[in-house]
């Protein structure tokens, strides 16, 4: 890289960082970072694995040699370190700079000095980034397109690298209507000050705990076996998520059949989603077909 350009991409990143730093202040963005750096000290083989897993159960592949991966927000780092150990070419971006330092914790600890995984701080909502960017066989982007607090351009950003035949794999909160709403509230009151993110946390937890308390024991289920065996989840923790449901700002929803009919008028398939009743995700996976229906002067579905 030139000096000119490694110069530019200082400049960029300290730019991101102090935009990042205001919205913090003003209690418009909760720090995934800074919770994604408590969760990996919790990383293990185990977690890693079951990371792993998780993306070859959703994409059904055995693994993805001579494939390139894009993970757009990477968070921990922990799904591009998956796809880096099943032999991707991966290229991860996050907004959030403690994001991105957990992310090269992981390339370093794991892959250091390794060309096939490349890391930037960058945002899905910058076009010109994600138009110069290369073709993916894989674009990753799960829970993350409705933190950034324009998912309409995030949804449309996130498709500009999959290449011909490529996948999209998102994961987007599912619209619940008031309950969304609701939770909005619960996420700006976490995000307004210590005093609210203490009176979230208290009451939250302790409804968290009480509900998964009370249907093991209607049940018949060993009370603490939902949180040993949580991890088996995307190898995730419960406790790291339960701060990022009460915290995560910017938060957007949007109904599986908006979701499916945006991309189908920009040429993608889809080709699984998996479902929830609540107010969790909605996984979809897409491909990217041969030929683009981007038609212009009609309306197109607004998420």
């Amino acid at each position: 890289m030139s000096d000119v350009a490694n110069m530019t991409g200082i400049f960029t990143e300290k730019m991101e960082e102090k935009k990042y730093g205001k919205q913090v202040k003003a209690g418009d963005r909760f720090e995934f970072g800074k919770n994604w750096r408590s969760f990996l000290r919790l990383l293990s083989d185990e977690r890693i694995l079951i990371c792993e897993m998780s993306l070859k159960e959703m994409m059904c592949v055995d693994n993805l040699s001579g494939k390139s991966f894009l993970d757009i927000g990477s968070g921990s780092g922990l799904f591009s370190l998956a796809a880096k150990k099943l032999n991707a070419r991966v290229h991860s971006i996050d907004f959030d700079p403690n994001s991105v330092k957990c992310t090269r914790y992981l390339k370093e600890k794991y892959y250091p000095g390794s060309e096939k995984w490349t890391i930037e701080e960058a945002s899905v909502l910058d076009n010109k980034y994600m138009s110069q960017l290369p073709k993916f066989d894989i674009v990753y982007a799960w829970g993350v397109l409705h933190h950034t607090g324009n998912l309409q351009l995030a949804l449309e950003n996130a498709s500009i690298p999959v290449d011909i035949n490529g996948l999209l794999f998102i994961a987007i909160y599912n619209d619940q209507g008031r309950k969304s709403k609701l939770w909005l509230i619960v996420k700006k009151i976490f995000n307004s000050s210590l005093v609210g993110k203490t009176i979230t946390v208290t009451v939250f937890y302790a409804l968290f705990f009480t509900n998964g308390l009370i249907r093991d024991v209607f049940n018949f289920k060993n009370p603490f076996k939902r949180y040993r065996e949580y991890r088996k989840k995307r190898g995730m923790s419960m406790f790291h998520d339960w701060k990022d449901w009460l915290g995560g700002l910017p938060y957007e929803v949007a109904t599986p059949e908006l979701i499916v009919k945006f991309y189908a008028r920009r040429g993608f398939k889809l080709e699984k989603v998996k479902r929830v009743n609540g107010l969790g995700n909605n996984q979809f996976i897409f491909r990217k077909s041969g030929t683009q229906n981007r038609i212009k002067n009609k309306a197109q579905p607004k998420v």
